[in-house]
């Protein structure tokens, strides 16, 4: 008898084992481990790594890998079908050659569609600055000075290569000022950058006399801004960002990108010279 107890007990706790079993699957489900790949213009490699790690503490689950370069080469790597959820790029025009509501006329000569429409937002501002190195360039205050001491071919200037966006940014300021950059490149008074991270390491190390980088760049390596250009001079440097329609994982890599412009994430921009746009 007692046996037989024992036994329709068993049996009656078969199906809450089997519930317990269904609700710690859904549970696992829940918290499935996400890895997430994101290519970021060089000039955000501080703030943004320093986002992935606060992002630990409200996202345990999903593991942030990041790859940062030249936007121009960030985005030469997506369309070659590099394996990339998030892309934020350090101008608009890399994101443009990708958005496929897009046309040739639009910044997309070559109708690729790559982003997940919807997901592009306008993630930050910065500011491009002149920044001369310690001991060198001497009477250069200003992108004035600047422009005059180049003309005389008095100065060693570091720039970015022009599939860079800085070294865009950089020509943009040549035209304001009526600089034959080709000429000055022939004179010797040019040097260059693959991206802006090689630049600014240029003026740190006083090889150059000074180097046409970001505000926030010069923040982070402790160079002084010694001016920043206009609207005028070289337009606004925004920085766009947008999932990718290939991701693995795109409301993962949405999320990620809602808390890059979340208040905590803005903070962290903001603190080396960024204006986050929301």
């Amino acid at each position: 008898m007692k046996r037989c107890v024992a036994w329709m007990m068993a049996l009656a706790m078969v199906p809450a084992l089997a519930g317990c079993g269904a609700r710690q699957t859904e549970t696992e489900a829940r918290t499935e481990q996400v890895t997430l790949t994101v290519f970021a213009a060089a000039s955000l490699q501080e703030t943004v790594t320093e986002i992935v790690e606060m992002y630990k503490a409200v996202a345990p689950e999903v593991t942030v890998v990041c790859s940062f370069d030249s936007s121009g080469t960030l985005k030469t790597q997506i369309q070659e079908g590099a394996e990339c959820d998030l892309f934020i790029s350090a101008a608009p025009k890399q994101m443009n050659a990708l958005d496929g509501a897009r046309d040739a006329e639009h910044g997309n000569p070559e109708g690729l569609d790559l982003l997940l429409q919807g997901s592009r937002v306008d993630l930050l501002e910065n500011r491009v600055a002149l920044s001369v190195a310690q001991g060198r360039g001497a009477g250069i205050a200003s992108f004035d000075d600047l422009a005059a001491a180049l003309r005389e071919g008095t100065v060693l200037l570091a720039m970015g290569n022009s599939d860079v966006p800085v070294g865009q940014y950089t020509q943009k300021i040549f035209d304001y000022y009526g600089l034959n950059e080709e000429a000055l490149a022939a004179a010797g008074c040019l040097t260059y950058g693959s991206n802006v991270k090689e630049v600014t390491s240029q003026v740190a190390e006083a090889a150059v006399d000074c180097g046409i980088i970001y505000a926030t760049d010069a923040c982070s390596a402790g160079l002084p801004i010694t001016d920043t250009a206009t609207a005028e001079m070289c337009g606004q440097v925004i920085y766009p960002a947008a999932v990718l329609n290939t991701s693995a994982h795109p409301e993962a890599a949405q999320a990620f990108l809602d808390y890059l412009r979340s208040e905590e994430a803005g903070a962290v921009f903001a603190a080396v010279g960024f204006t986050p746009l929301g």
